[in-house]
C-alpha cells in the first residue's frame, strides 16, 4: 500500500515524466520509507496503517519527496538505476556525461537510510527517525 496517492502526487511539487507509471513510483517510495521505518513506533489500525493524523501527514509528505528525488536523479522507474553514462572520447581527451552529475554516486551517497534528504527530514520532523531497536524488557527479579 502507497502512503501517498497519485492526486496527492500530482498536488505536490512533482511532475512525473511521461512514461512513468505514478502508481509504481509511489508504491516504490513507500517501500523505501518502509525501510527506512523499521524501528520506528506508531499507532495503527488492524491493517497495520498508521492512525496519527500527523503520522499519516509525514508518511505521505516522506513517500512524494522520495518520488521527487527518484525523479530529480533520472530514476523515472523507482528501482535505482540511472539513466547510462554518455561519454566520448577525441584522441587525448575523454568527456564522460552523466553519473556523477546525473544520479551517479555522489547523489547516491546524499541519501540517508536509503531516503532522499527531503524524504528523511519529512520523517524526522515527525519524530519516527532515531529510534534504534529495542530490547524486550525482562524485569529484575
Amino acid at each position: 500500500m502507497a502512503y501517498a496517492t497519485e492526486a496527492e502526487l500530482t498536488a505536490y511539487p512533482v511532475t512525473v515524466p511521461t512514461g512513468a507509471s505514478a502508481a509504481l513510483l509511489l508504491t516504490r517510495a513507500s517501500r523505501d520509507v518502509d525501510r527506512a521505518l523499521l524501528t520506528a513506533a506508531y499507532d495503527t489500525d488492524t491493517n497495520g496503517s498508521p492512525t496519527d493524523a500527523g503520522v499519516i501527514a509525514a508518511l505521505r509528505d516522506a513517500t512524494c519527496e522520495q518520488v521527487a528525488g527518484m525523479i530529480a536523479a533520472g530514476d523515472i522507474t523507482g528501482t535505482g538505476a540511472m539513466p547510462p553514462t554518455a561519454s566520448f572520447a577525441i584522441g587525448k581527451v575523454s568527456v564522460v556525461r552523466g553519473g556523477q552529475g546525473a544520479g551517479g554516486s555522489s547523489q547516491q551517497a546524499s541519501k540517508i537510510n536509503g531516503l532522499w534528504p527531503q524524504a528523511w527530514q519529512a520523517l524526522q520532523a515527525a519524530g519516527l527517525t532515531g529510534h534504534g531497536p529495542q530490547e524486550p524488557w525482562h524485569g529484575m527479579g
